[in-house]
């Protein structure tokens, strides 16, 4: 499945500490040209973040768009994926989301 940037999907996401995957959602943050010629998709984790919180989570205030079903952050745990792995779509930040996004990620780049 190619995406394009700033779509939510449900991805089996790795963790470094844990040998599983966990279906969980996140967001495409590679556009779909990176995508289809590297049959891989960076993506970013969306979590509820109940128990913690890094300073760099980026508050998500367009639920709808994202079609997701409760307050979430983005955070900036990264993971390239197969596009085979992408599970579904379930929707898009919405532009102010996707703002916010822009602005802290170009903060990790300094």
């Amino acid at each position: 499945m190619i995406c394009e940037r700033y779509e939510t999907v449900v991805v089996p996401f790795p963790f470094s500490d844990v040998p599983v995957l966990k279906r969980r959602p996140a967001v495409v943050l590679s556009g779909p040209s990176f995508n289809e010629r590297n049959e891989s998709s960076v993506v970013a984790m969306i979590t509820t973040a109940k128990a913690t919180a890094w300073p760099s989570d980026v508050t998500l205030a367009d639920l709808t768009s994202a079609n997701l079903p409760k307050a979430c952050v983005v955070r900036w745990r990264l993971a390239t994926i197969p596009n085979a792995l992408i599970l579904r779509r379930l929707g898009r930040l919405g532009p102010m989301d996707r703002l916010a996004c822009e602005r802290e990620f170009a903060n990790i780049l300094l």
